[in-house]
């Protein structure tokens, strides 16, 4: 996969990114996009944008989109962090204002996977807000192997919860059936 945006070091505040650097004979024969969301989420790079310069329309092989979420700034123990004029939710419209304009400019592409970082939750914001828009879009939406086992663990957690509430509520005698004639 070719990385959409640079995720750290030198190249992370680059002008332009890596795909805006292949020339369009190269970009035509790209199978699949890797896009990575979490680093810089206080202020993302100028060079995260979908303008046309990024030369996605250039990609008209492309079938796949991994999207891998490293960071949440939805969580509380971002609180404070943010930044001026910023709420939970603006990096998660930020995310999915970048996955729309890659939708919109790549219609060769066919599955979406989105993942996330070991010991994010499942349920997280940033990721669910991609899922859907992976779906609203009609493109086949395929989970990551960290995203369907933190699931499957919050479904496994909820069951036992449920099993136990149900237990709770058991009585000590079987009901007895009456007749009443009136």
């Amino acid at each position: 996969p070719v990385r959409i945006y640079p995720n750290h070091g030198r190249f992370f505040n680059t002008k332009k990114p890596l795909l805006a650097r292949l020339a369009p004979k190269y970009r035509a024969i790209i199978h699949t996009l890797d896009l990575r969301l979490g680093q810089g989420w206080s202020k993302p790079p100028r060079c995260q944008n979908t303008n046309e310069s990024l030369g996605l329309r250039d990609c008209i092989n492309v079938r796949t989109l991994k999207v891998f979420v490293e960071v949440d700034p939805s969580e509380p123990h971002f609180e404070g962090f943010r930044g001026k004029n910023s709420t939970k939710d603006t990096y998660k419209w930020f995310c999915v204002d970048l996955l729309n304009g890659i939708l919109q400019q790549v219609p060769s592409l066919h599955t979406v996977e989105v993942d996330i970082v070991e010991g994010m939750k499942g349920d997280a914001p940033v990721a669910v807000a991609l899922c859907r828009a992976a779906t609203n879009a009609g493109k086949v939406l395929a989970k990551g192997p960290t995203l369907r086992a933190t699931e499957r663990k919050t479904e496994e957690a909820a069951q036992a919860t449920l099993r136990q509430l149900l237990s709770d509520l058991s009585m000590d005698e079987t009901p007895k059936m009456v007749e009443v004639e009136a």
